[in-house]
């Protein structure tokens, strides 16, 4: 008798044990997010590498750019925690969320389909989709202005895998061919290599690219704009309306006092000067 009942009680033990260890491991409840990243002490922020919205530097592993800096200045001034950087991919930075791998994941489109998994922030800035190019490729006819203009048999476009731009050219694309890379590195050398004749990428990144090889680099602003979207921070679905009140305030600020547009110049000015 008082060997079953050693055993009942030592089941139940290990049956709490392990329903204790699955909770622990749950992401935190509604209205708890920012609550438990308070008690944790640090603000785990998804990065994948998007130029100039998120940079990294290869040898420091420093990050920067203007929606790093924006989670460092959340997590520090609105919550007073710490800021931890969780380096991910384009192609995992839904799940990772999902998960509980970070808090909050940084610079993403605001899209229908990311919707259905995972919930945003308001809008930090805008986005949309353009094409850069060498000037002096044949393939690409000179006033190009229109995505018909170079989609066609034997042109390639290069985009980094998983992001907004691949969802927005491989539904847009159907003749040319859609190279897609895993970084924005790998994107930019295709290009400059001669390997792709065109770079599909955010509108800013680009921007970035004519700005540093003038010489060469042209860039294709279709109209109507392609994929003309919002990028934000992406939160996990159960995230709170009052923790999202928080963010929300803050983005307000920061907008409205003029520095995210600080920001964007500062990390285009990094961005520039790392390339030269």
């Amino acid at each position: 008798m008082m060997n079953r009942v050693f055993r009942s009680t030592r089941h139940v033990a290990l049956c709490l044990a392990a329903a204790a260890s699955v909770l622990t491991a749950m992401p935190a409840k509604a209205g708890d997010a920012w609550a438990s990243v308070k008690k944790a002490g640090v603000l785990r922020c998804g990065a994948a590498l998007a130029p100039p919205y998120v940079m990294r530097d290869p040898k420091s592993g420093t990050y920067s750019g203007f929606f790093s800096d924006l989670c460092k200045d959340f997590g520090e001034k609105a919550l007073n925690v710490k800021v931890e950087f969780v380096d991910t991919n384009w192609d995992n930075i839904v799940a990772g969320l999902q998960s509980n791998k970070w808090d909050l994941s940084m610079a993403l489109n605001d899209t229908p389909e990311r919707e259905k998994a995972i919930s945003f922030s308001i809008p930090v800035t805008p986005y949309n989709v353009s094409f850069a190019y060498n000037k002096n490729n044949p393939k690409i006819a000179k006033g190009a202005k229109s995505v018909a203009d170079f989609d066609k048999s034997g042109v390639s476009v290069a985009v980094m895998s998983g992001s907004a731009q691949d969802k927005a050219i491989s539904a847009l694309l159907k003749k040319a061919t859609v190279m897609r890379l895993p970084t924005n590195d790998d994107t930019r050398m295709a290009l400059m290599s001669k390997r792709a004749d065109l770079l599909a990428d955010a509108n800013i990144t680009n921007m970035l690219l004519t700005e540093s090889h003038p010489e060469w680099a042209a860039t294709i602003q279709p109209n109507p704009a392609v994929a003309q979207q919002e990028v934000a921070f992406g939160v996990r679905k159960e995230t709170s309306e009052a923790d999202l009140k928080v963010l929300n305030g803050f983005i307000n600020q920061q907008v409205k006092s003029g520095n995210v547009d600080k920001l964007i110049k500062a990390s285009v000015q990094t961005m520039l000067a790392a390339g030269k």
